[in-house]
Order: C-alpha cells, then sequence, then structure tokens
C-alpha cells in the first residue's frame, strides 16, 4: 500500500481527494512533507490489553525479560525463519507519539526488517517496534498494553499489526511472569520446609536437653537417695565389736543365747533402749544383743 493509498485511506469519504496529483498537491502544503518522522499508532492499531493477577514488581520483571529476549515474537521475514531475532531494547523510539498516560514505558525495536509477517500490506526494509505499557490497577493487579508497528524505512509507510505480535509477545510475557511466580512459589516452599526442618531440629534439641535434664535430676536424685541410705544405714545398722558377743532371747543377761555372733557382724536395730538394742542378723534371725557390744558402722 502507497503512502497515498494508505493516507486517503485513513480520511472520512468526504474528504477523500478526487486523483493523486490533486493528493500530492495536498500533501506537500501539509506537516506530512517533512518525511512523515512520527506517524501516530493510537490512530492505526488497537493494541492488546491483559490483567495480570500479580502485583507490578513481577510483572515488570516479566516485561523486561521478554523487552530484552531479542527477539520480536509473532512474525518472521522469510518463511523458513521460524522467529525474528536481533531486536534491542532500546528507551524509546520516534516510531510511537510520547506516552503521556499512566504508567511505566518500555520499547524494543528490530531494523532492517525485510516485509515483516502479520502487519498489514507490508513491502521494502524497515523497523519494527513494539512498545510495552505497565499500569498498576491494584497491589496484587497490574494492566499490561501492548502495541505493535512496522515502519519502513525508504517511504516512512507505517503498516499496523495484525494483532499477531501483540498476542504472541503477551503470551511471553505471561510465560515469563508464570515461571517467575513457580520460582517464586518454590522458593517460599523451600523457605518453609527448612523453617520446618529448623524447628523439628530445635524440638529434637530441646527433646535432648530435656532428657538431659531430667537425666542429671534423677542422677542427683540417685545420688541424694544414696546418701540418704548411707546416713540411714549408719543410724539403723550397728556392727559387733570385737570379740563377737552371744544373741540373747530377751534383753537382760539370764536370757537363753540364741548363737553366737563373730565379731564386726552387722546387724540391723530394730528396737532401742537404754541398755540393750533388738537386733536382727543377716540371715534374718533377731535377738537382742548388749548396747556396748554393738559400734557404729564404720
Amino acid at each position: 500500500m502507497s503512502l497515498a493509498r494508505s493516507f486517503t485511506g485513513s480520511l472520512p469519504h468526504a474528504c477523500r481527494l478526487p486523483n493523486p496529483l490533486i493528493f500530492w498537491a495536498f500533501l506537500c502544503s501539509t506537516p506530512f512533507a517533512a518525511g512523515f518522522a512520527s506517524p501516530s499508532v493510537n490512530l492505526t492499531t488497537p493494541g492488546i490489553v491483559r490483567e495480570f493477577s500479580a502485583p507490578i514488581t513481577d510483572v515488570r520483571q516479566a516485561v523486561i525479560a521478554v523487552q530484552k529476549d531479542h527477539i520480536v515474537h509473532g512474525t518472521h521475514v522469510f518463511d523458513k525463519e521460524p522467529i525474528l531475532t536481533g531486536a534491542e531494547a532500546v528507551e524509546s523510539t520516534p516510531l510511537f507519539d510520547a506516552w503521556n498516560g499512566p504508567g511505566e514505558v518500555y520499547y524494543k525495536i528490530r531494523e532492517k526488517a525485510i516485509a515483516p509477517r502479520h502487519f498489514l500490506d507490508t513491502g521494502d526494509m524497515g523497523t519494527i517496534a513494539v512498545r510495552y505499557v505497565i499500569i498498576p490497577v491494584s497491589d496484587f493487579r497490574t494492566r499490561v498494553k501492548i502495541d505493535a508497528v512496522y515502519v519502513e524505512s525508504a517511504h516512512r509507510v507505517l503498516h499496523a499489526s495484525d494483532g499477531t505480535v501483540e498476542k504472541t509477545e503477551m503470551d511471553e510475557i505471561k510465560s515469563a511472569l508464570d515461571s517467575l511466580q513457580e520460582a517464586a512459589a518454590q522458593a517460599a516452599d523451600a523457605r518453609r520446609r527448612q523453617i520446618s526442618a529448623d524447628l523439628v531440629r530445635q524440638s529434637y534439641a530441646r527433646q535432648r536437653q530435656e532428657e538431659s535434664d531430667r537425666l542429671a535430676n534423677a542422677q542427683s536424685s540417685e545420688s541424694e537417695m544414696q546418701q540418704q541410705i548411707t546416713s540411714l544405714r549408719h543410724e539403723l545398722e550397728r556392727r559387733v565389736k570385737a570379740p563377737g558377743a552371744d544373741l540373747k532371747a530377751a534383753p537382760f543377761q539370764s536370757a537363753a543365747n540364741l548363737r553366737a555372733l563373730p565379731a564386726y557382724t552387722e546387724v540391723v536395730v530394730l528396737i532401742v533402749t537404754p541398755y540393750w538394742m533388738g537386733i536382727e542378723t543377716p540371715d534374718g534371725q533377731r535377738g537382742w544383743l548388749p548396747v556396748q557390744q554393738l559400734e557404729s558402722l564404720p
């Protein structure tokens, strides 16, 4: 499509000029005579808009990843080439009017593209430009608008995309965002597992400490009990003094002798009187011994 056809095709019917000669005379008297250096994309392509359930920080990261991937998605220049590489991320381009709306704007261009596919009536060599606009809607919703145009280098004829480039670029952004969110979810899951493992280790260490404390307390209690047993043993046990003594059936000297106890025989005191002690021998026999014939254990 020539510049004359492109321009006259966009005029209302009542304003269309009768023939190309009159059109070129009209064109030369307008600002377009300067070379059609700044075509307005907003008048030639609706672009594509999509909202994502993600904060602007995540969407920005996905958009920048696609902006800098060196590919113009959704188009190619030769039938044997499935993708169009060689694109560059740029801060601005005259192929789009300045963006005065809300949000952040990013650009990608591919120069020296020959009649790229999915741009209307393309011909000759020119530049493809893609614009991404990121607009925050809420804390967790973000809108992305994408526009794509192709402008011939020689004639400055602007060709709108048929929507394929914008749709494919948006799909790439969604894919990048999904990857980011999946990576974030995996990282969060890894953090949860790490926290869970730390809690398990802390719980195990706490249990070990509690068991150690209980064991220490038990050992301390056992030691105290042994001391109490030893103290009681000293209080309740005696041994026969040398050279030995006769075990009496009753607490008086004339009582019958039950048996002779060798020196240092240990006995348990059962009854204490001022002069006699009722005792029990190691083999369980009970009887009486004079107090002066018994001594405390060493």
